[in-house]
């Protein structure tokens, strides 16, 4: 057994990063179910003057792939001694970073939280030992300007997104084709109406995209779906079982809200919630997970998982993830699980 030393990268966020540390704790502990190895002792080390997160474990060059693409991780080292021997990470990185870090917007989830939660979830599913091997299809149900649909795309996976806000729609579908095109990447981007009973239900933003040339001509193409209509109203828009995970952002009842079946304005993430997973149930795979995030000061914890509960979902219990973001919001994690 060897003793490490995880070096945290800094974040554009100073709230968060105020508890990055604990979060990368509980992240860590978490990929504890596809490393070879059991990881023992985590704590945090202050050497020369900066804070690590240290653990005992025998890591695998496979162990090591994985725990790269922790959300907080900039540098790995085995402490050899009294000295630190680095050693070589190889995040899964499909795509340049400004894929996620360009777009700037009002509401945007911290990007470091976003790929935290996806972690979480996949490492939760049937899904995790086939993380590093691509061939996954990510979901969020309510993906604004899709923050959680370009991480996936990052990772190599394809991704589907559900958004009732047509602006955004828009906006995702600009900056994503600007961006293709200033990389000089092989891709299609049409945005064209769906129709449900003879009448259009929704429209459809589809994306096929190639790392490169080759990727291309070797059919490694990538897809991303973005569907314009509200994520409680899903019947014949997709079919079951599209996804290997759940990933969504529950509105924090702040600067977000959700529909009501009036046609108002709700601002609580469990009335949303409640609509919404029958309907996201059958779009994800029997042994599949959800991950979700919300605003504790607007919704507590046990009613959420209450629903999911009653929806024959088990829950996932990983170490403490409420954290505070502002004033107005404190926000948790909730991963559950599709079984059966």
């Amino acid at each position: 057994m060897s003793r490490y030393a995880l070096l945290l990268a800094p974040s554009a966020n100073r709230v968060y990063a105020d508890q990055a540390g604990r979060l990368a704790r509980a992240e860590l502990a978490a990929f504890g179910a596809v490393l070879s190895s059991d990881i023992s002792d985590i704590d945090a080390l202050l050497l020369g003057g900066v804070e690590y997160l240290t653990f005992t474990a025998s890591l695998s060059p496979r162990d090591i792939s994985y725990l790269s693409n922790l959300s907080s991780a900039y540098a790995l080292f085995e402490r050899v001694d009294e000295l630190l021997k680095p050693l070589t990470l190889t995040p899964l990185a499909r795509y340049d970073s400004d894929l996620i870090t360009i777009p700037k917007y009002a509401g945007k989830t911290n990007e470091q939280f976003t790929k935290l939660v996806l972690n979480l979830t996949l490492l939760a599913s049937a899904s995790a030992g086939r993380m590093l091997d691509g061939g996954l299809t990510v979901l969020d149900p309510l993906c604004g300007r899709g923050t959680t649909l370009n991480q996936a795309l990052m990772y190599g996976y394809d991704a589907i997104g559900i958004e009732v806000d047509g602006k955004d729609v828009e906006a995702y579908k600009l900056f994503l084709q600007t961006w293709l095109k200033r990389k000089r990447l092989k891709h299609t981007a049409d945005l064209v109406p769906v129709r449900r009973q003879g009448r259009r239900a929704a429209r459809r933003l589809e994306v096929t995209m190639a790392a490169s040339k080759d990727d291309h001509k070797a059919g490694a193409i990538q897809k991303v779906t973005v569907l314009q209509a509200d994520t409680t109203q899903l019947d014949g828009l997709l079919r079951g079982g599209v996804a290997d995970v759940l990933v969504a952002d529950l509105p924090y009842g702040i600067a977000h809200g959700s529909y009501d079946d009036q046609g108002g304005l709700s601002r609580s993430p469990l009335d949303l919630l409640e609509r919404a997973v029958p309907h996201w149930l059958p779009l994800v795979r029997p042994g599949g997970a959800l991950g979700l995030s919300w605003n504790t000061k607007v919704a507590r914890r046990e009613l959420a998982e209450d629903i999911l509960l009653a929806n024959g979902l088990e829950i996932v219990r990983h170490e403490p993830l409420a954290h505070r973001v502002d004033q107005g919001i404190e926000r948790d994690v909730l991963i559950a699980r599709k079984v059966g």
